[in-house]
């Protein structure tokens, strides 16, 4: 089983156009996205939804209104300050510490487990599909990227597929170190443009930090000439190798308001560059 990330460093530089091609591409695989905080493969995939899972981390206090004396204690030594003066609990101060919960002489307080998000098991035309939705303003997102990988992973020993396929996260976070670690090779896809250098730099650090064999496509190179010229020098001198180049072409906008992936759109010149994409990687 190979495991091929694809990642970016920052968002809006075709990262999940290429995955969802590469999707259509793979034989005998399963697909992950690990951008739990803005997830969108499922545009292109149209999954099935088999299993609804809720994913749960974390507690808050709750404080039982029957049975509190107001003594005031929880007020006094909670130094998140998430008590409020009518003995409520302001949810997103409080950060699970239950000294509240130890310190009530009435038992009143409570530790809940909190509900971050939902993942989910589903069905694609191209295989099993592995995603998640994490909830607005949670936190621990790196948590569960690193279960919905381990998810796919099980898929991918009990079917014995070739290949997982991971959209990871843009940035150098959590939820990217948790989609990076143990995967056999990354693919960053970038742009030829000043920021999408430097994003691509930082996670190229970011990956050889964890010892992952690393890959580069320039998505719409020939916008930008001079730039994409200075993303090859400096993979050159980086030890990167750069596996595709892909022009700029208004039939990936229509792909995508069409949810359809590239290689779905028959007649598209890019169809042979993003295969020969994929054959790099799966060797």
């Amino acid at each position: 089983m190979k495991q091929i990330v694809v990642i970016s460093g920052k968002g809006g530089t075709g990262k999940t156009v290429v995955t969802g091609s590469l999707a259509a591409l793979a034989q005998n695989k399963v697909m992950v996205d690990c951008d739990v905080d803005a997830a969108d493969l499922h545009l292109l995939l149209h999954p099935e939804i088999k299993e609804r899972h809720e994913f749960k981390i974390g507690q808050t206090a709750v404080i039982d209104r029957q049975l509190c004396v107001k003594c005031g204690q929880c007020l006094e030594l909670c130094r998140f300050e998430a008590i409020r003066p009518d003995y409520t609990v302001e949810s997103f101060s409080c950060e699970g510490c239950a000294l509240c919960h130890y310190i009530c002489p009435a038992r009143a307080i409570r530790m809940a487990e909190n509900i971050a998000g939902e993942w989910f098991v589903s069905v694609t035309k191209y295989g099993p599909f592995v995603h998640a939705k994490l909830g607005i303003a949670e936190e621990n997102s790196g948590k569960l990227v690193a279960k919905i990988r381990q998810v796919a992973r099980d898929i991918a020993k009990r079917d014995r597929l070739d290949f997982i396929i991971i959209d990871g996260p843009p940035g150098i976070g959590c939820p990217l170190i948790a989609s990076l670690t143990g995967v056999d090779r990354a693919l960053i896809v970038t742009e030829p443009t000043l920021s999408g250098l430097h994003d691509a730099q930082r996670v190229m650090e970011v990956a050889r930090h964890f010892s992952v064999p690393v890959r580069m496509v320039i998505n719409k190179y020939d916008l930008n000439p001079e730039m994409t010229d200075q993303i090859d020098g400096y993979c050159r001198d980086y030890g990167v190798p750069v596996i595709g180049r892909i022009a700029f072409n208004r039939m990936i906008v229509e792909s995508m308001v069409a949810g359809k992936t590239i290689i779905e759109q028959a007649s598209s010149p890019l169809i042979k560059e993003l295969t020969e994409i994929w054959e790099q990687l799966e060797e």
